[in-house]
């Protein structure tokens, strides 16, 4: 009766909730019905005198100011029919252009978000996940850790995140000609640390540096007061949320609440180092120019800075904070069943439907209609990976365990993720069953040594993340990326009979080994001094919810 009645509750608030959205969009549209005109008109002001042969450019694409850079005036320009234009006969070639250009950053803007959206529903899938592959007893822990991971990572990355990977963004090494997908608001993204500055013709320093090391413009998001900005920092942020989730996994059912806190709000620095080194025009994405290594460090959508970062992090702390009780007891390991499958592979589904925005959103653009072909690899490196994984058991003489399948499609889709907008469907084929046949070995290898990884987390995102950005100088086909990372010609791996590329993806891959398992180890060393990294004995025994948390996850029962 209580069920019956809280879903009549439910449904009696849903059903308020669309009424008075509904009433409210009612409301607003005439509002904005009489505000177009007026808004229209002050989109189509007179523009300055042109060359008959060249029109002059929008101010979105010369730079000049916009009436307001925060999107207020500078969006009102739409298609003359709905704007409330007279004819369209009649309008200059300079404010068709000024509605062309107004229409495709607001395209590539929306996509961006809404690809966003996605990458930050992961969340979902990898709580999913980890809680499926722990115990009952730590299942309300292992849910928390992934929940306020994002809170506390998200502040983080706002408060010096964002600056230290983004700040000086616009000086990256572009193509000639290139124009910022979001817009030229992202100009302000302009001031960092380098070595050998580079220099204007008058001798001053122009921004731009032959050895990037990290931005240094908006801490706080303070001056980057554009919306091409806001919709960046977004896309970036739940990128940066999903290396800082990863390491929850490896070290679960035995990290303790306050260690992982502090760990949250720190798990921004490296990840962030390291995309400006690769994403930020930092070094490792100048390789190519300065050392001729292809295209210099490419990692389309962050099998490197995203997942082998979060892996090699987990890695060092599961050295830190050793293996579970239990795990290796008379020097052998044991298995430590998962309490709940199914809600492992419903959130491997959620975490592959979110992979749909991961990697196409990585264009930060919908008009690069790449995507399609980047959506198709994504899948068939998921598929492969799943599939593998299964036969790679069977040739072991083992069943085929639900919980690494799910492992074996994530390590598809971690391996993909860099090489994704550069090869060939064939080629995401073999990306994803190589994946599928790491991650089994992997998980093996690491039990071998004794390193506890509740999760497979080091293999899923260390080792595939490592396989996938070298597999873009494998696979790469040569028909995309042209004038990436400001080096001609599009990039092109082995099989495209380009052996460069793959020196700058190996220098990527022993840089986020080496940098960001020595800045993680030396931090939890550091943060164990503050609040100890690993729960008590007890607590351990009896499992994290109540001890830890207050809360069970099944209050109805305990154990597994």
């Amino acid at each position: 009766m209580f069920a019956i009645l809280r879903s009549r509750w439910l449904s009696l608030w849903v059903a308020l909730a669309v009424l008075t959205g509904t009433t409210v969009f009612l409301d607003v549209i005439p509002a904005l019905a009489q505000d177009a005109p007026a808004a229209a008109e002050s989109a189509s002001s007179p523009a300055p005198a042109a060359d008959p042969a060249t029109p002059s450019p929008t101010a979105y694409f010369s730079g000049n100011p916009t009436p307001d850079p925060t999107g207020g005036g500078a969006g009102a320009g739409i298609v003359p029919a709905t704007g409330g234009d007279p004819d369209p006969e009649t309008l200059s070639k300079t404010d068709l252009y000024n509605r062309i250009a107004h229409n495709f950053f607001s395209i590539n803007m929306v996509w961006t978000l809404i690809t966003g959206f996605l990458v930050m529903f992961m969340q979902a899938g990898f709580c999913m996940v980890e809680v499926g592959l722990c115990r009952a007893k730590n299942a309300a822990h292992t849910a928390s850790m992934n929940f306020m991971v994002y809170p506390l990572g998200c502040l983080a990355f706002f408060a010096y995140g964002f600056a230290i990977g983004w700040g000086n963004w616009w000086n990256a090494p572009v193509a000639p000609g290139w124009v910022s997908t979001l817009g030229p608001g992202t100009a302000v993204l302009n001031e960092g640390i380098g070595l050998e500055p580079g220099m204007t013709p008058e001798g001053k320093p122009d921004g731009t540096y032959k050895y990037g090391l990290m931005g240094t413009k908006g801490f706080f998001l303070n001056g980057l007061d554009d919306v091409s900005v806001m919709a960046l920092f977004f896309f970036m942020m739940v990128f940066m949320d999903t290396t800082a989730t990863i390491p929850t996994g490896a070290m679960a059912e035995r990290w303790s609440w306050k260690n992982f806190c502090i760990y949250a709000l720190w798990v921004a620095l490296p990840y962030c180092f390291y995309a400006n080194w690769v994403w930020g025009g930092g070094w490792l994405a100048q390789a190519g120019l300065n050392w001729g290594f292809g295209h210099g460090a490419v990692d389309f959508a962050g099998s490197g800075v995203v997942h082998a970062m979060g892996g090699v992090i987990g890695l060092a702390g599961a050295l830190c904070i050793g293996p579970r009780r239990g795990k290796f007891r008379d020097g052998k390991p044991h298995p430590i069943p998962a309490h709940h499958v199914p809600m492992v592979i419903v959130g491997t589904f959620i975490l592959a439907f979110g992979w749909f925005g991961f990697n196409p959103g990585s264009t930060l653009s919908g008009t690069d209609l790449r995507i399609s072909f980047v959506v198709v690899n994504t899948m068939l490196a998921g598929i492969m990976g799943a599939i593998a994984s299964m036969l790679t058991l069977y040739a072991k003489g083992l069943k085929p365990d639900p919980t690494m399948m799910c492992n074996g499609m994530l390590a598809g889709l971690v391996a993909i993720t860099a090489p994704c907008a550069f090869v060939d469907a064939w080629a995401a084929v073999v990306i994803g069953a190589v994946a599928g046949v790491l991650v089994v070995l992997s998980v093996f290898f690491w039990e071998k040594l004794k390193i506890d990884d509740p999760v497979g987390a080091i293999s899923v995102h260390g080792v595939n993340g490592l396989w996938g950005v070298l597999s873009l100088g494998i696979f790469a086909n040569g028909k995309y990326g042209g004038g990436w990372n400001k080096v001609d010609g599009p990039v092109a791996g082995i099989v495209a009979g380009d052996w460069g590329q793959i020196k700058a993806q190996a220098l990527s891959c022993v840089v986020v080994v080496v940098f960001g398992f020595v800045m993680a180890y030396v931090w939890f060393k550091l943060s164990d001094m503050i609040f100890p990294i690993r729960v008590s004995e007890a607590d351990e025994v009896e499992g994290l919810d109540r001890p830890e948390m207050g809360a069970h996850g099944y209050p109805e029962f305990t154990g597994n």
